[in-house]
């Protein structure tokens, strides 16, 4: 490599497609000045049209198309691939690629930083044993690790037994113009679904088991009977596609709600909907640091989320939102009924969360933070 070129960093995922990491990837190679780092993305599956995101248009995605299951060969595909590239950093994250430090460190020549994210639905708390043991055997790679949330951080340090020297935590960022408020008009939504007298409960993400959209179904649900007064004015929206759409689609059918609800599915313009929102909701059993909140909240919504993983490192409980239990519908609704009631308390905390925002999450800290980190590793002061 020519004394001329920026460093290289290589970054491996599973898949580059729709999601809070992947979505964390796209804002920080966005953000990071072309002139001090190239950028090589490794999907060990494959990319979708997600990538489009990326502005950068000297990144190169490579997609090794690892099989379901054991696949032992995409790990000689991936030395193979490092070797070629010969990069500077390589940086893993999360359990679906941190085998993959491994190859990296045969490959020579590298600092491998390892990002802890989240966790996943087998591994709710963190304890599960056969993750444990690998993770701790792999910490003889790793060179550095970051923590998106001081609970991964400690996590880290207390089960993975990494040292507190060894590890950085920052935060997710993000681009408050971005999501700056903006009215939506009626056409947006599906023909009769808006009155300006409704009130908009919604959420965005990936509707699988650990995202629990079902919590949200449910809890809307029983404000719905509780509230028969509501029955023209609550609606509900939930952006996303897999798994548990069929399921809450059943739920809100069977309770005479169907109408009230929009279900529109994956969309490339998600975004916008937080400007179609209320009150934003995450009723996640997991989290690392959401991105969807940090969004949320820079579109001066509140934010009712889950008191699980990051989610109380970013709602200041009765400031910007509120903290409510996993898995548990009817306090949900209970903290959702004193937004819906009264307009004034939802303008005030989502006013508040955009302040939090732009004091304590702006996308230039982020990006600096990771620039810190990696430049330390080159100069090996980590």
């Amino acid at each position: 490599m020519q004394s001329s070129q920026p460093p290289i960093i290589v970054h491996i995922i599973h898949r580059l497609a729709v999601g809070g990491l992947e979505n964390g990837l796209v804002n920080l190679i966005n953000g990071i000045p072309e002139e001090r780092y190239s950028h090589i993305i490794i999907c060990m599956t494959n990319s979708t049209d997600f990538a489009d995101r990326i502005t950068n248009k000297s990144v190169k995605i490579i997609a090794l198309d690892k099989k379901a299951g054991k696949d032992l060969a995409v790990f000689v595909r991936l030395w193979k691939t490092l070797r070629q590239i010969k990069p500077d950093i390589v940086h893993t994250r999360n359990t679906a690629t941190i085998e993959c430090v491994v190859p990296a460190f045969f490959s020579g020549g590298n600092v491998r930083i390892h990002g802890e994210h989240g966790r996943d639905i087998l591994d709710l708390d963190g304890k599960n044993k056969k993750y444990l043991m690998l993770k701790r055997c792999l910490r003889l790679f790793i060179s550095h690790y970051i923590a998106l949330s001081k609970d991964l951080e400690n996590w880290l340090v207390k089960d993975v037994h990494v040292k507190k020297n060894k590890i950085t935590q920052i935060y997710n960022g993000v681009d408050t113009q971005k999501y700056k408020a903006e009215k939506l008009n009626k056409d947006f939504f599906p023909s009769g679904f808006y009155s300006a007298d409704c009130v908009f409960v919604g959420t965005i993400g990936r509707m699988q088991g650990e995202k629990d959209q079902l919590n949200l179904t449910n809890a809307f649900i029983t404000i719905h009977r509780e509230h028969p007064e509501w029955r023209h004015a609550l609606k509900l929206i939930l952006v996303g596609d897999g798994p548990l759409k069929e399921k809450c689609e059943a739920a809100l059918n069977e309770a005479n709600l169907l109408g009230n609800a929009w279900l529109p599915g994956s969309r490339s313009d998600a975004n916008i909907f937080y400007h179609a929102f209320d009150i934003f909701v995450l009723p996640s059993l997991i989290e690392g640091i959401s991105n969807t909140i940090l969004e949320a909240m820079a579109s001066a919504l509140p934010v009712v989320a889950t008191n699980v993983g990051g989610n109380p490192e970013l709602v200041v409980e009765n400031q910007t939102g509120r903290l409510v239990p996993a898995a548990d519908p009817q306090a949900m609704a209970e903290a959702l009924v004193d937004y819906i009631a009264d307009e004034n308390l939802r303008h005030q905390h989502g006013e508040n969360g955009l302040t939090h925002i732009r004091e304590n999450h702006s996308m230039d800290n982020m990006v600096n933070n990771y620039l810190n980190v990696y430049d330390k590793a080159l100069s090996k002061s980590l």
